[in-house]
């Protein structure tokens, strides 16, 4: 009897603690393993550095990816150096510095906003967007009437430097697209690369927390002296950034009309869905917009940035010098992303 008695309390125990390691996804009637992941957060360009370190913060402690990505990309919201984002922007061809953002969670929630004035962390309000709204996407005015009601300020976010650049620009007024303008990792090893005056870029972010969830973040100023309302591919949830939580997630960096072009971050996902790893699955988001515009390809830089469901990641751009960081318990480190030319 008492053999008997510790067989039934043994399996009764054990049988609650293999459902107790399961979680029913919400809405699919599926249920899948709880994992446990090492944590790892990875962000487009060599500036991805510091916002990285911001983000392990959140997710060293255990805390959800969502707020880690969050945090990681303010910092260079508010780096008046930084002039491809947030503060210090360069402006639009009307001088007004005008912000892009969305963020995405590991249930499908996502907000954005587009074409925001004056906000330091458009990331911020396209949280509540996502949080305290029946909407995705804010725009213009709109959005910027949702900040000041939830108590955000406006600033001025045309710093000196930057308004300088403008009056430059308007000398001329030419609008041209730059390659790779936001890379101090190459400039440093004198590598040579096509670029001009910084003109274009994005950071992208993603994060896979403790509990095997994922979230993205992604945030500009967009295309320098663009025209007034012009929206690139970093607020647009599918283009710029898209996040499964059952396969992975993506972020796109660069000249954003082409990433829509393919619904560039999507796609990538759908072909990790099929089994492509993270690199090869960018590699052929790249190749996507080659075929459907070698010509204009030749002349632009777009970079994807992927992370699977694994933790597992990598990256793929049309032209040489983009890069992407990386970090995590067992490495932090700037890596070149491979390319087609």
């Amino acid at each position: 009897m008492t053999t008997r008695r510790r067989f039934l309390h043994t399996s009764l125990f054990s049988s609650a603690a293999m459902l107790a390691e399961k979680k029913l996804l919400a809405g699919t009637g599926k249920s899948y393993p709880v994992m446990k992941n090492e944590p790892v957060v990875i962000s487009t360009w060599d500036f991805g550095v510091a916002a990285n370190t911001e983000a392990w913060k959140t997710l060293s402690a255990g805390g959800r990816a969502l707020d880690a990505v969050e945090a990681g990309v303010k910092i260079p919201e508010a780096d008046p150096t930084n002039q491809s984002i947030g503060y210090g922007g360069l402006p639009d061809r009307d001088g007004r510095v005008t912000l892009d953002a969305c963020i995405m969670d590991e249930h499908y929630n996502c907000g954005a906003v587009m074409c925001l004035e004056h906000i330091m962390h458009p990331i911020a309000v396209a949280r509540l967007v996502m949080e305290k709204t029946p909407h995705v996407v804010l725009v213009g005015d709109g959005a910027l009437q949702f900040a000041i009601a939830n108590g955000f300020t406006k600033q001025n976010l045309l710093t000196p430097e930057s308004e300088k650049a403008w009056k430059e620009w308007l000398k001329t007024s030419k609008y041209q697209p730059e390659i790779n303008i936001e890379n101090r990792l190459y400039k440093k090893e004198n590598d040579p690369m096509p670029g001009g005056p910084e003109n274009h870029d994005t950071i992208g972010m993603i994060a896979l927390d403790a509990a095997g969830n994922l979230s993205g973040a992604c945030t500009t100023s967009g295309m320098a002296f663009k025209m007034h309302g012009r929206v690139g591919d970093s607020p647009i949830i599918g283009a710029g950034l898209y996040v499964d939580n059952e396969v992975g997630a993506a972020t796109s960096t660069g000249v954003g009309e082409e990433v829509i072009r393919i619904v560039g971050s999507h796609l990538v996902v759908e072909l990790m869905r099929q089994g492509l790893s993270p690199e090869n699955a960018c590699k052929e988001a790249v190749q996507r917009i080659i075929s459907r515009g070698p010509e204009r390809a030749k002349k632009v830089q777009v970079g994807f940035l992927a992370l699977n469901k694994k933790g597992e990641y990598g990256a793929y751009a049309l032209q040489k010098g983009f890069t992407y960081s990386v970090k995590s318990n067992k490495e932090e480190k700037v890596y070149k992303g491979k390319c087609v030319w």
